[in-house]
């Protein structure tokens, strides 16, 4: 148990020491371009309420699909245990091949081309 204290106010303390100094550490001398609501350097010109082209939204979407894959193969390699490790290889080889096709007959659609 005076360990266990021990590691509490230990924690606690350095926090506290953390947070102090995190106030006191930046410089507070901010200028005209910091305080600008865009810090690229440029007045903003024209409304921010342009339109979205749908391409930023379909390789959203590609990248979520492909990281779901991902998702599903991970846990791959403990399949081997399973009772029948060759229906997980099959199951594991349709999710590729339905992805493969679907990028295939993505890319040609036109899909991944950014130039028109």
């Amino acid at each position: 148990m005076n360990l266990m204290m021990m590691i509490i106010t230990i924690t606690t303390m350095l926090s506290i020491i953390l947070a102090i100094v995190s106030f006191w550490l930046p410089q507070m001398n901010p200028d005209y371009e910091k305080l600008s609501p865009y810090e690229c350097g440029f007045d903003p010109l024209g409304t921010a309420r342009l339109p979205f082209s749908l391409r930023f939204f379909l390789v959203a979407i590609l990248f979520l699909l492909f990281d779901l894959e991902i998702a599903l193969l991970l846990p791959l390699p403990w399949g081997d245990q399973l009772p029948s490790p060759l229906t997980t290889f099959l199951w594991a080889t349709t999710i590729l091949v339905l992805l493969t096709l679907g990028l295939v007959y993505e890319w040609h659609q036109g899909g991944l081309e950014w130039a028109e």
